[in-house]
């Protein structure tokens, strides 16, 4: 018998740059000496590189944080020194979708709706190895002059998906594709510069005044005004807007952007993208998402869309593939679902595969 997933830690980080870190990597030592070792298994199997060679492209990338992001290294170097490990190891996490060059196996469907007079809905699964499910954490980041952040992070890791007080929230999908430029911002830099953002606007002029991105990934950004498909490339971005049923939907593939070569990748990709829309139109079509009763809103998203299993086992609810190894075997790690509605902004979170049964209780974020 397979245990029903646990919550993970859920931690407060406040202070200068340096104090969120030190609490960060006090608070979470474990799971982020575990991270490394996870990853350095993953770099050896899927890009036969060393963690010693991984640690000299990380230092490329130190030195443009240094430069680009100052307040963030020094957030990575409390981190480290909080876990007792070096700062090229968390610069090597924050970097890791670059450094890998796209050869891990992440999945991920992501969905924004407009619900009329409410705002955004902003949902998605995260899709990853299962060797990462014990390292989640919720973290809420307290900064002076900034919003409050709310995320579902990797421990070590400081941006990933969630919103802010503002009422700006990120979703991210992988994308593998040609170059990478370790010269321009890592992906997880530009998502906590998002979530650092007031508005979906001030999100993209801040990524663009620092050069833009160094690899090739989907941003799905929204607030309670706007939602934004942000295919992000080192080399140019192009930008979905909402159709006309209101939504964007995204999953591990460029839909406009063809300024980068993008090798196949996952078969299942569209075949996802195309079972996300239609599930997502039927629900707009029935008119729930315009009801009062705004307590439904993920119990309907996280039932009828993000526990699909159809197209296994790269499904919107990826399902493991037991032919893979055990390193690299994707499955959805959690569901999100954020309501970016003044007055009513929240979230909430479930870990594990939803509608499996696994699945943790529904978390609500912010927690207290």
């Amino acid at each position: 018998m397979h245990a029903k997933i646990e919550e993970p830690p859920k931690i407060v980080l406040s202070g200068t740059p340096r104090e969120i870190g030190l609490q960060h990597g006090e608070q979470l030592q474990s799971q982020i000496k575990n991270q490394l070792a996870v990853y350095g298994a993953m770099f050896q199997h899927t890009s036969k590189i060393s963690w010693d060679a991984v640690l000299d492209l990380a230092e490329e990338f130190r030195a443009t944080l240094a430069q680009s992001t100052p307040d963030l290294l020094a957030e990575m170097q409390g981190i480290a020194d909080g876990a007792g490990v070096s700062l090229l190891d968390i610069v090597a996490l924050n970097c890791r979708s670059e450094i890998s060059f796209g050869k891990f196996s992440d999945g991920c469907t992501s969905l924004s709706l407009h619900r009329q007079g409410r705002g955004r809905i902003l949902a998605q699964n995260w899709d990853f190895t299962t060797q990462v499910q014990k390292n989640l954490a919720l973290v809420e980041i307290v900064q002076t002059d900034k919003p409050v952040i709310y995320m579902v992070t990797e421990a070590g890791l400081v941006g990933k998906i969630g919103f802010n007080s503002a009422g700006v929230g990120t979703c991210l999908n992988a994308i593998r594709a040609h170059p990478c430029l370790s010269s321009k911002l890592p992906i997880h830099i530009a998502l906590r510069l998002c979530l650092e953002s007031v508005s979906v606007e001030a999100a993209i002029q801040k990524l663009s005044s620092l050069g833009g991105v160094a690899s090739s990934q989907h941003i799905l950004i929204a607030d309670s005004t706007v939602a934004l498909g942000l295919e992000l490339s080192p080399l140019g971005d192009d930008h979905i807007a909402e159709d006309e049923y209101g939504m964007i939907t995204h999953t591990n593939h460029f839909l406009l952007n063809r300024k980068v070569i993008e090798p196949p990748w996952l078969s299942g990709s569209p075949v996802r993208l195309a079972r996300v829309r239609e599930l997502a139109k039927e629900i707009v079509d029935s008119g729930v998402l315009e009801e009062d009763n705004v307590d439904i809103v993920g119990t309907v998203l996280r039932g009828r869309i993000f526990s699909d299993t159809c197209d296994g086992p790269q499904s919107i609810c990826w399902q493991e593939d037991p032919t893979q190894p055990s390193i690299v075997r994707t499955a959805t790690l959690f569901n999100i679902v954020m309501r970016l509605e003044e007055g009513n902004l929240g979230a909430e979170v479930v870990f594990g595969k939803p509608g499996s049964g696994l699945e943790s209780s529904v978390v609500e974020v912010p927690w207290r």
